[in-house]
């Protein structure tokens, strides 16, 4: 028999210090908030002390389902955290910068911003994809006439 080396896979665990995206029904959908205590197996209380203050988050018990766990955590952060020490670790963590970098706020934004797009802000971006597809194969076909 051969050696096996068994790995745990890196699950995005209901945890103390886990970061959520809120979403569902709720006022602060769409903002991170920090999992500070875990109530049940359903429920949650979850803090949210970004640096700006249209993305805080009040401390409040919610549900996993209106949550999406994310990959980011504070580390060792104690459980029933107050607000002002939870502020301090985020800060330390570096939270809302790391989430800037994310390919899934990225997306996020992609999204809200195609989303308000106008009519005529869709055509022109209509007409700029034909513009690069264009000289895209002109390129292709000055490469393969080279050939």
């Amino acid at each position: 028999m051969g050696d096996a080396s068994i790995e745990s896979p890196e699950w995005r665990m209901v945890e103390v210090g886990r970061i959520v995206l809120v979403q569902g029904a709720s006022p602060f959908a769409g903002r991170l908030a920090a999992i500070v205590e875990i109530i049940d197996h359903k429920r949650a209380l979850i803090d949210g002390p970004s640096a700006d203050p249209k993305l805080v988050v009040p401390r409040q018990a919610i549900s996993l389902t209106d949550v999406l766990l994310s990959d980011l955590k504070i580390q060792k952060l104690p459980r029933a955290v107050r607000t002002g020490t939870l502020k301090a670790a985020w800060e330390k963590s570096e939270i809302d910068a790391k989430w800037k970098e994310s390919k899934w706020a990225k997306r996020k934004d992609q999204t809200e911003r195609r989303r308000a797009l106008t009519d005529f802000d869709r055509f022109k971006v209509m007409r700029l994809k034909k513009q690069r597809r264009f000289e895209e194969r002109k390129a292709l076909a000055k490469v393969k006439a080279s050939a």
